[in-house]
């Protein structure tokens, strides 16, 4: 009787080429490619979606314009990314962005009311609440879609 084994090594060059982008993979393109995955959904949300991350669609405003877009393109000017070897960052710049993202209740500092002019009507108010209006922030859909990113990065392993 007789017992031998036999090793077939044909598919080790093909696996250790799929395997070296694992090993020898420069991180910076990547997170290049999601910062710019981040900021394009960042700016469909803002220009077309205009829903927050979680779906929620955002609250109309007073004039029933363009929402986020009505001062002019101040914040979706503003929409940029940010990438290293180590992170991937979107976001806006914009000094008011953070109202939008977060909501404000705006109170006078030393007036009795806010003046200001609101479709040629003068306004006085004690307060005004800007409502959260998200557009910063990673949907169901915007995770696949970054997740497909990765994958066609690195390829399908063997």
């Amino acid at each position: 009787m007789s017992f031998g084994i036999t090793l077939d090594a044909s598919d080790l060059d093909d696996a250790r080429l799929k395997l070296r982008r694992w090993f020898d993979f420069e991180p910076s393109e990547l997170m290049t490619n999601i910062a710019a995955i981040g900021e394009n959904q960042t700016r469909r949300r803002i220009a077309e979606e205009k829903t927050a991350p979680d779906g929620t669609p955002w609250k109309p405003n007073s004039q029933d314009t363009s929402i986020l877009m009505q001062t002019g393109q101040h914040l979706l000017a503003s929409v940029a990314s940010f990438a290293s070897a180590s992170e991937a960052q979107w976001g806006a710049a914009w000094e008011w962005a953070h109202v939008h993202q977060e909501g404000m209740t705006i109170v006078p500092k030393s007036a009795e009311a806010l003046v200001f002019q609101l479709g040629g009507k003068t306004i006085r108010s004690k307060k005004v609440d800007i409502p959260a209006r998200p557009f910063v922030g990673i949907s169901d859909e915007n995770a696949r879609e970054i997740v497909d990113a990765v994958t066609d990065f690195f390829g399908v392993l063997p």
